[in-house]
């Protein structure tokens, strides 16, 4: 795989371009200048080029490749076929299915596209009767998709464009032989995209696989928090963290706050225990209904409830402005998880606080984040003595007292084991 050199980036939408269908739904949705990685990777994908791109949740990565995939579209104009796809998006959660899905509703809301999204959690009759009727882009997770295929229910002979979001959490999830399953029924001609947060060797040999003559865009550096998040540590033992988390929530400038945790059952617990003192709260996790996780996430959404309790592996979908606060009621067994955790709040260019909450059986988690982000958390003013006991096996670069800083975007790490039944569930 060799690649191509990135021009300098655009400073506006409007010297990208774009269609004026695309620059008006641009402007409807409140935006005015490109990302990073939009203004770099839109005019490569204009030309038909592949793409290899290394970015984050929240970079705008989605608007990236959702404009130039419309432009396409909309330029070729041609009757699909019944059960075939022109445009093919792969992503590993149904919440990021319907975030992805949905972008591409809005930017293309002036134009006369079909678009639809397919995953597990749900009946698939209308899934198979959208298909029916052949689709220009359709968002799909692979275990669904697979299963359709199986059915005849999806032609994937007729892509033109193959998408693959957030690579290497399909990675973790297992997904990668259905992934390659899925790539081989698609034409050997087609435009290429492939999208990860971290490029671990196996996403780079399937990227190698996959991809021919790609432009590369590289907008974040692996395994640094983003910037803006403030972020302190409290040292607290299981039996008080429940009263310090409600102690937390109840602060005036907590707008609206993701709690999590490391399991389901831990997720449904908090939720519950902080209902009964006073604090709405949802749980979303892979033992949801669907139906429960849309309507938990459309009223996080709303502030209603503003507090949502969450596992990391539900969490991968949310893309939610406006969240103040991340909470680690758990410190995730995995260095890589915390940054990808914190990366839920400070977005769009806002700022947000990250506070994790530490028991003694945590010590050495916490001891391995801040060897990841090279730094020492801030210690919460009234942990004195949690911080005596607090002693880091290593030596990280000198934290910067509690103001906002720090390094920027996150890894996602490899849990190294299939997860694929809590995706689909």
């Amino acid at each position: 795989m060799t690649s191509v050199s990135v021009p300098v980036p655009f400073s506006d939408f409007s010297s990208l371009g774009l269609l004026p269908e695309l620059e008006r739904a641009v402007r409807d949705s409140g935006y005015s200048e490109p990302t990073p990685i939009q203004s770099q990777a839109i005019p490569q994908l204009l030309e038909g080029r592949d793409l290899l791109g290394c970015a984050r949740t929240g970079t705008g990565k989605t608007a990236a490749f959702a404009l130039p995939i419309l432009q396409h579209l909309a330029g070729s104009r041609r009757r699909v076929a019944p059960n075939t796809v022109r445009c093919l998006v792969l992503v590993p959660t149904r919440e990021l299915a319907a975030q992805v899905a949905e972008s591409f509703r809005t930017y293309g809301a002036h134009l006369d596209l079909s678009i639809e999204q397919v995953h597990g959690g749900v009946g698939q009759g209308p899934q198979v009767r959208a298909l029916s009727r052949g689709l220009d882009v359709l968002v799909a997770c692979p275990g669904r998709l697979v299963d359709l295929m199986g059915q005849r229910r999806a032609d994937l002979s007729k892509v033109e464009i193959l998408v693959l979001d957030e690579a290497d959490h399909m990675l973790d999830l297992g997904f990668i032989p259905d992934v390659r399953r899925i790539v081989a029924e698609t034409p050997r001609r087609r435009q290429t995209l492939l999208f990860s947060a971290t490029m671990p060797a196996p996403i780079l040999g399937l990227a190698n696989s996959l991809l021919v003559n790609p432009a590369k865009v590289y907008v974040t550096p692996q395994a640094t928090t983003v910037e803006s998040v403030e972020q302190r540590v409290h040292f607290a033992e299981n039996a008080r963290k429940d009263e310090l988390l409600a102690q937390l929530l109840s602060e005036r400038d907590v707008e609206r706050a993701l709690v999590f945790t490391r399991t389901k059952r831990g997720a449904n617990r908090v939720a519950e225990r902080l209902a009964k003192r006073g604090i709405p709260a949802e749980a979303i996790h892979g033992n949801k209904s669907q139906g429960a996780r849309t309507r938990a996430l459309d009223g996080f959404k709303r502030g209603q409830p503003r507090v949502l309790v969450a596992t990391d592996v539900a969490a991968r979908g949310i893309d939610v402005d406006g969240v103040s606060h991340v909470i680690n009621y758990e410190l995730p067994e995995v260095p890589e998880t915390y940054v990808h955790r914190i990366g839920r709040t400070a977005r769009a260019g806002a700022t947000g606080i990250a506070i994790s909450l530490c028991a003694s059986g945590e010590r050495d988690h916490l001891r391995g984040i801040e060897k990841l982000i090279q730094r020492s958390l801030p210690i919460a003013r009234d942990d004195a003595r949690g911080a005596a006991r607090h002693v880091p096996s290593h030596s990280p670069a000198p934290h910067d007292g509690g103001r906002r800083g720090g390094l920027r975007p996150r890894q996602h790490a490899r849990q190294g084991r299939s997860r694929r039944a809590r995706a689909r569930s």
